[in-house]
């Protein structure tokens, strides 16, 4: 079984464009713990115990988040206490808890979207929409590191050549502007460079075609088809109001009934899905590993 970045980039991007929509556009309790959770576990799950500094972020926006919304927001019936003649009210912070459960979850779910979906995979999605674009993002993305790489070219040259002699602000600021110059102009004819070379390949003569990378199986047409059944039931859940809970002026929560709970519960699956695609291709890969 193949883990979950190995499946089709268009199946990953609708399966994450899901799980982050339906927690953007519902403000129910369960729904932003259930994707906080979830966003989490399945972060630790693709990257272990590293990246602490990553999670340490998150959780220190999640207490600035959860707290400035009382202090900020003095709306609510339910007063805990008077800060500076100001009242901190019940629905202010259990509203604010709601709001950085949903913005800390769905930055933990971009994260993972940002490790499983590489360079080539955006270009394959991005080509079948717009040709032109995807070659834009690509000259785009071949660029960058270009430019890196040549700004610390450029910048070991200068110190070679010992225009680095004083050692202050205005010499590095000189220094540096020389760089930056350098390097526009280096841009500059590289762009030509690379212009003259597609046209000399015949850019724009014929019908532009794709290279295909990634084609759809039969494990990526049942999960995309899961996603969009789950999604659109969750959906349906929170667009009726089955899934409802309003904050202010008062607490005021509606019991889901059958379409709200169906809601919750396909959400819940549609969470779990790529956490158990992990987990399975883990656990497959030890035991292959174990018995060579």
């Amino acid at each position: 079984m193949r883990s979950f970045s190995e499946y089709n980039p268009i199946v990953i991007t609708v399966w994450f464009f899901s799980v982050t929509g339906i927690a953007m556009f519902s403000t129910y309790p369960l729904l932003m713990a259930m994707s906080l959770i979830g966003g989490v576990i399945f972060f630790t799950v693709r990257n272990g115990l590293s990246h602490g500094r990553e999670h340490i972020f998150f959780w220190l926006l999640f207490a600035v988040l959860a707290i400035a919304n009382p202090l900020i927001s003095h709306n609510g019936r339910t007063v805990l206490f008077v800060m500076n003649h100001n009242p901190v009210t019940l629905e202010a912070a259990l509203y604010g808890l709601n709001s950085a459960a949903m913005i800390t979850g769905v930055l933990y779910w971009f994260r993972s979207l940002t490790q499983i979906m590489t360079s080539e995979k955006l270009l394959y999605i991005t080509g079948a929409l717009s040709p032109k674009l995807s070659l834009v993002i690509s000259m785009a993305l071949r660029f960058v590191p270009l430019f890196s790489r040549q700004s610390v070219k450029i910048n070991n040259a200068q110190k070679a050549m010992g225009l680095y002699k004083d050692d202050n602000i205005i010499d590095d600021i000189k220094g540096r502007s020389r760089v930056f110059s350098i390097l526009v102009t280096w841009a500059l004819e590289n762009g030509i460079i690379t212009a003259d070379s597609m046209e000399a390949r015949g850019f724009g003569v014929h019908r532009r075609t794709q290279l295909k990378q990634f084609g759809f199986r039969t494990a990526d047409i049942i999960l995309l088809t899961a996603s969009l059944l789950l999604t659109g039931i969750t959906a349906a859940a929170v667009g009726t109001g089955a899934l409802s809970f309003e904050f202010y002026p008062s607490l005021k929560a509606e019991l889901p009934g059958i379409l709200g709970a169906a809601g919750v519960v396909s959400y819940g699956v549609l969470i779990l899905l790529p956490i158990i695609i992990e987990t399975e291709a883990c656990l497959r890969w030890k035991y292959l590993r174990s018995v060579i």
